[in-house]
């Protein structure tokens, strides 16, 4: 049987453990969290993921964790209503797409792979040696083990990467934006209801999904000079302050909010581009290989159709990495460059660069329901997600072990 390290229990990394079981192989998950982790912001399923999550028979579990949102509103400083829109259109969905909160689904995944898979919570992967035999892999606190491969499916940010490619920050494109989510009290989202605040080269939202006991704030902000990588949190919030400050409606008291959450993510707006996703018998599968930025609105999707296709390839290559890493890549590229193409056309409606850029957005929501043809205009606007999300032809699976 064929042991695979898996470093990353988010989202590719479980999926990717739940294909691997199935398909015979012994798959050992490393998370440096002490527990799977919750929070987040909304994420989107669509086209050829929606299609993994029913043959993984998980559709249902993730409907019930639907975020139903309703509306889109856009405020001035004063919090009055410049103008509104229905939410799926503001997400770019259509027909079945489903959206649900990053750790609701990281639950559901995990949940699903628990029983025949192991996880080791509160570590890392610190060294990779590969061997004639496969790889010996020192962690932070365990002990080392031998693993037949070994798989980086932890984020942009990924130890793997920089352990069996070099350097992560020539691999990462900057989108030339940041972005920064975190929880807020309830009282300051309205329920099932997005609301916006955007002033030249910053954006802020906040929303309160079905049945959720807080909000979630969004920052988008131009990247301040020199990149500001720095990873210790307090630093982060500092800039998150600096950036927002003398901003009206209710950022200061957001701010404020902010310096007392333990739960902040903020980081660049980046992609991850690679001449290649494997090296020997270590491979990258989601954001750790192609991370498409939260810009596209595909980093959940790829991470799913990656996990998917990867264990796939490997099952009918008969767990070797040469043949079956080979497969993954030619399969996913296209997939991958096509949803990368989506940031920089989205990442321009979501940061407006002037105060007329503003003006007229606001005048084109507002006479949106008025204008002949109205519906053609939307689906134009949802219709290159749409290819993009659907833009792989996925395998067949492979042929479950016998007597498994």
């Amino acid at each position: 049987m064929t042991d695979v390290l898996i470093s990353g229990g988010g989202i590719a990394g479980p999926a990717l453990a739940w294909w691997l079981r199935r398909y015979g192989f012994r798959p050992t998950v490393v998370e440096r969290a002490p527990a799977p982790r919750g929070g987040g912001y909304k994420v989107d399923i669509r086209g050829a993921a929606l299609e993994v999550v029913d043959r993984m028979g998980l559709r249902e579990h993730i409907r019930r964790h639907d975020t139903d949102m309703r509306l889109a509103r856009f405020v001035d400083a004063a919090g009055n209503q410049l103008a509104t829109m229905d939410a799926r259109i503001f997400g770019g969905r259509e027909g079945d797409d489903a959206e649900i909160m990053r750790g609701d689904l990281a639950r559901v995944l995990t949940e699903a792979t628990t029983d025949d898979v192991e996880y080791v919570f509160d570590d890392s992967v610190a060294r990779l040696t590969p061997t004639a035999s496969g790889v010996e892999v020192v962690f932070e606190r365990s002990e080392p083990r031998m693993f037949d491969l070994v798989i980086g499916a932890d984020g942009l940010r990924s130890t793997v990467r920089r352990l069996a490619f070099g350097s992560a920050a020539s691999q990462l494109r900057s989108l030339g934006h940041h972005i920064a989510i975190f929880p807020v009290p309830g009282h300051f989202g309205l329920d099932r209801t997005e609301l916006m605040h955007v002033t030249p080269g910053r954006t802020v939202g906040v929303y309160r999904t079905a049945g959720a006991p807080d909000a979630r704030a969004l920052f988008l902000f131009r990247s301040p000079a020199g990149g500001h990588g720095d990873r210790d949190v307090a630093a982060q919030k500092a800039l998150l302050a600096e950036a927002f400050a003398g901003q009206g409606w209710r950022v200061p008291e957001l701010l404020e909010a902010m310096r007392h959450t333990p739960d902040f993510y903020l980081d660049s707006i980046s992609q991850v581009r690679m001449p290649r996703w494997s090296t020997g018998p270590i491979a990258l599968v989601g954001d750790a290989a192609y991370g498409p930025s939260p810009a596209s609105g595909q980093g959940t999707s790829l991470g799913l159709v990656g996990a998917y296709v990867l264990a796939t390839a490997l099952a009918h290559a008969g767990g070797d990495p040469a043949v079956g890493f080979a497969d993954y890549e030619r399969r996913m590229r296209p997939f991958v460059e096509a949803n990368q193409r989506l940031a920089d056309r989205n990442l321009r409606g979501m940061v407006l660069g002037s105060a007329a850029q503003i003006r007229f957005q606001l005048l084109m929501l507002r006479l949106m329901p008025h204008l002949p043809g109205r519906e053609r205009m939307i689906r134009r606007v949802a219709e290159p997600i749409g290819r993009a999300a659907n833009a792989i032809t996925l395998p067949d699976p492979a042929p479950a072990p016998r007597g498994a």
